[in-house]
């Protein structure tokens, strides 16, 4: 019979104890060898699901073909000025690309000479007339810089200005803005605290405000894989160039470092962040649980040495099976511990509740032996119950969750063997005191009495939750966004929210492969037309529009401006002396005309700064003249340059760009970038049903992370359905009535609706790192249910009573101090993952503890 073999199996185990430990302690090693050598973690969530997929298919072959949008490490650059920015990023780019060790490429997407050339082109005609209007009135005064691009021809172009004012010709209203802009620099110069002065507001106007705030360097960082942050060398070498630019040093930039490899590596980082100060407190708390509940470091010691190795032979198994564990499956450790430490202290407790009739050492195999005939069968038909739980998601497409259910569903026989093998051999060498009928709880006798009283009440409440919970399961809500779960603090998170307002750098976007350009042509018009569509990006976007009337405005201004911009010689750069006496002449002719301007006029400040200026010493003029000036060139080039645009065509689109939507083979790429904030689960599931409505092959982020979330779902219910079959099935086998199967089965569907009733009122948002808690409910529901029930059928009277109560409830507090320690984790996905484990654990409890005594039958030999 079994329960007969396994209690002599035990004996046997106990008999030859230092053999089995041993044994044990060889196979430990290996498996500490095996997870050493061939055990990694990855923390790319794209590898969570089945590649079988064919939403997964598109978007890996999307990967395939546009490699460098992949695995990218960008730099965000926001700087006091624009041209400080810019220079920050032009450096930056440059170290960058520099360092082939660590980088593939390094470049500026916002600043590609292309772009850069025709930039007035891709004006719309209303604000670009605007814009070259004022540039064309302002021709004397860009005249006389470019001539002598100095705080000297500043000062001279400001006495032209002063003339015109003299003779009643010059119509400052749409300067004054410019003229304040340079009104504060220049204060600010003459009292010692020169800062540069942005020539591209002061010229650019509008044209500033369209290129956005921010500066980007693109990188591709050569990763190393054997590490557990692959980016970490390539983000080390960028904060060290980041570090030693010049306006990054004198706090008029800052930088942050966002993309794929910066999340991902801040992921692991932030999983890990506390982890060990978390293990050694959960360790301790459960070291005090096992105590409280064995009342014997004799036990203690063989309960704790029976996880460790069983937790390590796990490992040793998933190295082999498994190879790379993901940010679900690391988590087995947690479960093994929580379900495996349940059996070890259910055999433990029973084993110190022994009376055996001989003392000494045949008394130990004798108690041993008792234990093993009470509780094995118990724990073998929860370990296989479990084990069948956490199998039934291995078929799944759900890869995170299938790699768990292997890995706990083979540890549930690993830790039933430990539990029967290594931990009676450790209880024999320890060897405890026994006849301890205090293991038990005799003052819960009233509440077991209370229970079977108002059983039919108490049967009607859980009801009640039941329906209750049935009705609420339509409410839970799945988000499947992979942001959501990262820390929001860290420094990746924080540059990434500076771009998600931005429709073109939101990381929302959708992807759509055409035949050819034409047909990407077509595509992008009607993607376009969506209300919930932004814009739709085709190579062609990049073909200025309206060329036709642009250009002839761009000519006639060029007409009149180039000759005067085109400057053969500069004059040489002034010395202090020569400074002083300009600004001085300046404010002499500036002084003249102050009677006819308005109280608040800019040129009054302009006069008073530069009649302080003229009497500066040298340092103060030299600064002052570096500070006005520094960015001038740089924008009178790109004004040059902007005005002797040509017509273009999709042929003329450098490889950098054009390599983004055109295959070699002529197929081409849609971006399509959605209107409004994507933060909400619901209005990302709009839009990409209306683009999906659309053209349904297409692929992208956003469609990912819909996607994703509606295979995790599936495989959850698949999962969940076969989880119950296979549980139903092993109960049925081992238990052989229907009606006790269903004893085990109803408080565990019960478990799962209080769970569910909670998780709809709290809050809390499902997602990919917190669903592990379905399985875990599984598992320790079962375990617990099918010890009360097996009790129940061995005639045990008072199931609050008995030692069983006792240990169910100090393997919930294990159990719940490991989850405690998730719960306070830094990582949002692993915090909500202990959340929802404690909250699941919590109705599991109460499920076994209040509502199975209440639904057991009746029996003639009760006493209640």
């Amino acid at each position: 019979m079994l329960f007969a073999f396994i209690g002599r199996f035990i004996t046997l185990c106990a008999r030859h104890a230092w053999a089995v430990v041993a044994l044990f302690l060889v196979l430990s090693g290996a498996s500490v060898y095996a997870g050493m050598t061939s055990l990694g973690v990855t923390t790319d969530t794209s590898k969570m699901l089945s590649p079988r997929l064919e939403w997964k298919q598109r978007s890996d072959e999307m990967g395939r073909l546009f490699p460098q949008k992949e695995n990218l490490l960008v730099a965000v650059i926001e700087a006091d000025l624009p041209e400080e920015g810019a220079e920050t990023a032009r450096v930056l780019a440059e170290k960058l690309s520099a360092d082939h060790k660590h980088f593939a490429f390094a470049r500026r997407p916002d600043a590609d000479p292309y772009l850069m050339r025709n930039g007035l082109m891709f004006l719309d005609v209303k604000p670009l007339t605007s814009i070259l209007d004022d540039t064309i009135a302002a021709q004397p005064f860009l005249a006389a810089l470019a001539q002598d691009p100095s705080a000297r021809g500043l000062f001279g172009a400001l006495s032209l200005i002063a003339e015109g004012i003299k003779q009643g010709q010059a119509n400052l209203t749409g300067f004054q803005a410019p003229l304040s802009g340079f009104a504060n620099t220049l204060e600010q110069a003459a009292a010692g605290k020169a800062d540069p002065l942005s020539w591209q507001r002061l010229l650019g106007g509008q044209l500033t405000d369209l290129e956005g705030r921010y500066q980007f360097v693109v990188t591709k960082p050569n990763l190393d894989f054997g590490s557990f942050q692959p980016g970490g060398e390539a983000s080390d070498a960028m904060r060290a160039a980041i570090n030693s630019l010049e306006f990054v040093r004198n706090g008029h930039a800052r930088v942050k470092m966002t993309g794929d490899v910066q999340l991902n590596d801040e992921e692991f980082a932030t999983v890990a962040e506390g982890m060990v100060a978390g293990l050694v407190g959960s360790l301790a708390l459960v070291t005090l649980w096992l105590t409280l509940a064995v009342r014997s470091w004799r036990v203690v010691v063989p309960i704790v040495i029976t996880l460790v190795v069983g937790l390590l032979l796990t490992t040793g198994f998933a190295a082999v099976a498994v190879g790379t564990l993901n940010l679900i499956s690391v988590a087995f450790a947690i479960l093994f511990v929580g379900i495996a430490v349940d059996f070890a202290i259910q055999f433990s407790v029973r084993f110190r509740a022994q009376n055996p009739s001989e003392p000494g050492v045949q008394g130990m195999f004798e108690a041993l032996r008792m234990t093993g005939e009470e509780t094995g069968h118990q724990i073998l038909v929860a370990a296989l119950a479990t084990s069948a739980g956490f199998l039934a998601f291995t078929p799944t497409a759900f890869l995170g969750v299938a790699q768990l259910g292997l890995i706990a569903g083979v540890g549930m026989m690993v830790a039933f063997v430990c539990t029967t093998t290594l931990l009676p051999a450790l209880l024999r060498i320890c060897r405890p005191p026994l006849n301890c009928p205090s293991m038990g709880y005799t003052f819960m006798r009233p509440v077991d009495q209370a229970i079977r009283r108002f059983r039919k009440v108490l049967l009607a409440v859980f009801a009640v939750v039941a329906v209750v919970g049935l009705a609420l399961v339509p409410r839970l809500q799945f988000d499947g966004d992979p942001l959501h779960t990262k820390n929001p603090n860290s420094e990746g998170m924080r540059a990434l929210r500076l771009l998600i307002d931005n429709p073109q750098t939101s990381p929302y976007s959708a992807e759509l492969l055409t035949t050819s350009l034409d047909d990407a042509h077509k595509q992008a018009d009607r993607l376009a037309e969506l209300p919930q569509v932004h814009d739709a990006m085709w190579l062609g976007s990049f073909v200025p529009t309206d060329q036709d009337q642009k250009l002839p405005l761009i000519q006639d201004a060029a007409s009149m401006l180039l000759p005067t911009l085109m400057v053969g010689q500069t004059k040489p750069a002034p010395d202090a002396e020569a400074l002083r006496a300009s600004a001085a002449e300046t404010a002499k002719a500036l002084a003249g005309v102050l009677d006819s301007l308005p109280a608040q006029d800019p040129l009054r400040r302009i006069q008073s700064a530069l009649l302080k200026l003229s009497q500066a010493p040298d340092a103060a003029v030299l600064a002052a003249n570096q500070a006005l000036v520094r960015f001038l060139p740089a924008e009178l080039d790109q004004l040059r340059t902007m005005l002797q645009a040509t017509p273009v065509k999709i042929s003329d689109i450098p490889h950098d760009i054009a390599d983004d939507y055109l295959l070699p083979d002529g197929r081409a790429l849609v971006e399509v970038h959605p209107k409004g904030l994507m933060t909400s689960s619901g209005a990302l599931h709009q839009f990409v049903s209306a683009v999906q409505r659309l053209e349904p092959d297409i692929a992208g982020p956003a469609v990912d992370i819909v996607e994703s979330a509606n295979s995790i779902v599936r495989a959850f219910e698949q999962a969940a359905v076969a989880a119950v079959v296979m549980i139903a099935v092993i109960l049925l086998l081992a238990l052989r009535r229907v009606k006790d199967m269903g004893l085990v089965l109803a408080p565990l569907m019960l478990s799962a609706l209080m769970t569910v009733v909670l998780v709809v009122l709290l809050p809390e948002t499902l997602n990919f790192a917190n669903i592990i808690a379905l399985p875990l409910l599984l598992g320790v529901g079962v375990s617990f249910n099918i010890y009360f029930v097996m009790n129940w059928r061995d005639g045990v009277h008072f199931p609050l009573a008995s030692p069983t109560a006792r240990a169910v409830l100090f393997s919930a507090l294990t159990t719940g101090t490991a989850f405690g320690s998730l719960a306070m984790s830094h990582h949002p996905g692993t915090a909500s993952m202990g959340r929802l484990l404690l909250l699941s654990l919590g109705c599991t409890l109460v499920s076994t503890l209040v509502f199975v005594p209440a639904l057991l039958p009746k029996r003639k030999s009760d006493e209640f």
